[in-house]
């Protein structure tokens, strides 16, 4: 059996709830009332069900009309999507793409980008996720990412192509409140055990996960991002590392103390990384932008 439901119909049904009328609704199609009129009933006849009560002056949809406009809709939003796809194929813009931050990088920055790519006015999905530590690298090889922005550790060979974007150094930091901050001097390593650590989880899937500015503490507290991290630090619940660029204004109101360590933690050099193979225009647009971007490091 043939179904009755054409896209055809679904598009009079959705014109004639949201004009209000017959007329309008052919109107809008630049279709005659007649025509309009004639697919609606020949809807109802195949479906053996009225779809609008004909008693009432204004078009108003009876029950069953309603369920076939509101399914309709869903059907109607995805065909546009479907056709959107072929489309954007056939003229090289992709569907998706998707960016993945590493948790040391300001989103401000990489948002406004985005806002920037929009306003080219080609309908592209964006993926924003968050990684941390040696996560980014996984993203790519299990190819959930196609550029990552702050990369870093060791830079896997022939499979990505990279651009440092700067380097991340590493303070010493607690709350003015913490019994450390009251330590005259150089911490020395002995003086951290007796109390905990705050560390951000490297948040890889497939590869080996990386342990990064971890020393022999009372208790590790695990934390997601680096924000989260710092606010952790902020109450005192813990102590380590942080990027300065990320907690300086910390400093200067107060809120957190710099101290010096004498556990060493170099500079770390980030990167943004994608693979060599990917293609698309939206691709290419964020690989030649994102370099060029101040990510405030």
């Amino acid at each position: 059996m043939q179904n009755p439901i054409t896209i055809d119909a679904l598009r009079a049904l959705d014109a004639i709830d949201r004009k209000g009328s017959f007329a309008a609704a052919a109107a809008s199609l630049y279709r005659v009332p007649s025509a309009l009129t004639y697919t609606i009933k020949k809807l109802e006849d195949d479906m053996g069900a009225a779809l609008f009560d004909r008693t009432k002056q204004k078009a108003q949809l009876t029950p069953a009309g309603k369920i076939v406009l509101e399914q309709g809709r869903q059907i109607l939003l995805a065909t546009n999507r479907l056709v959107d796809s072929v489309q954007q194929l056939e003229s090289g813009w992709e569907s998706e793409i998707r960016l993945s931050r590493d948790t040391v990088i300001p989103q401000c920055q990489l948002f406004q980008l985005i806002e920037q790519f929009n306003q080219l006015e080609h309908s592209v999905d964006i993926s924003v996720d968050v990684e941390a530590v040696g996560g980014g690298w996984d993203a790519l090889h299990s190819r959930r990412a196609d550029i990552v922005i702050g990369a870093s550790g060791e830079l896997p060979r022939g499979v990505f192509q990279t651009h440092k974007i700067g380097e991340i150094e590493f303070v010493f930091a607690v709350a003015p409140h913490h019994p450390l901050a009251f330590v005259d001097g150089v911490l020395e390593a002995e003086k951290l055990t007796d109390y905990a650590s705050v560390v951000v989880a490297d948040t890889s899937q497939l590869l080996p996960t990386r342990s990064s500015g971890l020393f022999k503490s009372k208790q590790v507290i695990k934390v997601n991002t680096m924000e989260t991290k710092i606010a952790a630090q902020l109450q005192g619940l813990g102590i380590g590392f942080v990027p300065r660029h990320m907690v300086q204004c910390y400093f200067d109101s107060g809120e957190l103390i710099e101290k010096m360590c004498s556990i060493p933690r170099p500079n770390q050099s980030l990167y943004i990384a994608w693979h060599k193979d990917h293609q698309g225009r939206a691709f290419d647009w964020f690989v030649d932008h994102l370099p060029k971007a101040d990510w405030g490091l």
